[in-house]
């Protein structure tokens, strides 16, 4: 490990560089994880997914230590490998990458599973699960000696969550596409990650059905009776990048004031 990564500051991103991507406005999980990571002393591409996102985007590079912003829409395989392309033309190496992107067409997320398209099925899969592969792939080689692949999960993933419908399966397949990319990507230093925020107010988590009955849910049934901030979500973040998380691959950490632990 070179100096950048003493453990005399195991919390530090100091000299680390990574992709954050996912950005949406400034209620995204997205924010919060490139704000702690540029408070960490990281450097960042932060992206975002369609030109119709750039005016909400663009006033928020301040606050995320003015990173490079590139759109990228992770279904365009041409686009993907330019970013990548582009973090290797700029630092030669990726030491951390975040993954907060999640869809589903509104009327399959709004229905009943078993009514499901097998289009909107395929759709939600590609875009919040194997996108994650791909990404994982076009990582592996700027890794060396290693680095962290996170990204951002739910409860719902594990147990059945009223109106969370299709994404619960989506999302129990990235936490266990999670575990096998850990355990083949371990020998090579490179740890894997899941984090499952509970529930926030993003513009994602607003196509839910019934969505403020979660968020009732949380306020009122979490130990802390309150929900995680998406700036809460970001530090668990770094501390997943950081020297602090070295001992660990393969988990699914729970941002979510201790919702996770009731029946």
């Amino acid at each position: 490990m070179n100096g950048d990564r003493s453990v005399a500051q195991p919390f530090s991103l100091q000299g680390r560089v990574g992709i954050v991507t996912g950005l949406a406005n400034q209620d995204s999980i997205a924010y919060g994880c490139a704000r702690a990571c540029h408070a960490a002393g990281a450097e960042q591409i932060v992206t975002y997914a369609s030109p119709k996102a750039e005016r909400f985007v663009t006033p928020l590079v301040a606050e995320m230590g003015d990173p490079e912003l590139r759109c990228c829409d992770v279904q365009d395989d041409a686009e993907l490998e330019a970013l990548f392309q582009r973090a290797a033309q700029r630092w030669g190496r990726l030491d951390f990458v975040v993954h907060s992107i999640a869809f589903a067409p509104r009327d399959d997320l709004h229905g009943r599973v078993v009514d499901c398209s097998r289009e909107g099925f395929a759709l939600a899969m590609d875009v919040s699960c194997h996108s994650f592969i791909r990404m994982a792939r076009l990582a592996e080689p700027l890794m060396k000696p290693g680095g962290s692949l996170i990204c951002m999960s739910y409860y719902g993933a594990e147990k059945v969550v009223d109106n969370y419908n299709l994404m619960g399966p989506v999302k129990a397949a990235l936490e266990a596409v999670t575990r096998y990319l850990a355990a083949e990507l371990g020998p090579s230093g490179i740890r894997v990650h899941a984090v499952s925020p509970g529930a926030i107010r993003t513009r994602a988590a607003a196509g839910l059905k019934d969505f403020d009955a979660l968020v009732h849910d949380g306020e009122t049934r979490s130990p802390l009776r309150r929900l995680a901030s998406v700036d809460e979500v970001g530090q668990s973040v770094v501390y997943l990048a950081s020297a602090a998380g070295a001992a660990l691959t393969g988990t699914t950490l729970y941002i979510d004031a201790g919702r996770h632990i009731r029946a």
